[in-house]
């Protein structure tokens, strides 16, 4: 199960860094374009060292498919979170429908349980 908390919490951090990475320049609409590019490549950086680790640690006790669909929902909780707070947007109801279905993804997808 360790390896299961710590690909969760790799996995968590590195979306809060790729979500800044791939959002968090549209609060600064007025910075030129290329130091946008050039600020979400050095963050994503730092995300790839968390993502890379989490991928091959929690490989050892899920599928990719199993990760992949958990790398998912970890995504969208991290992102509603950020739109609202960051970028200061509205969480609308439609969204939380969509996220439901997510998560009904995730128990199709763990269904069989974990790699042994």
């Amino acid at each position: 199960m360790r390896e299961i908390f710590l690909t969760v919490v790799l996995l968590t951090l590195s979306n809060i860094f790729m979500t800044f990475a791939w959002y968090g320049h549209l609060r600064y609409k007025q910075a030129a374009l290329w130091s946008a590019i050039l600020g979400s490549w050095m963050i994503a950086f730092f995300e790839y060292c968390l993502q890379v680790p989490a991928n091959r640690i929690g490989h050892a006790r899920m599928t990719v498919a199993q990760l992949k669909i958990l790398q998912e929902v970890i995504t969208l909780l991290v992102f509603s979170a950020f739109s609202v707070w960051y970028l200061r947007e509205e969480f609308k109801w439609n969204y939380l429908v969509a996220f439901l279905l997510v998560i009904a993804a995730v128990a199709f997808v763990f269904k069989d349980g974990l790699v042994p």
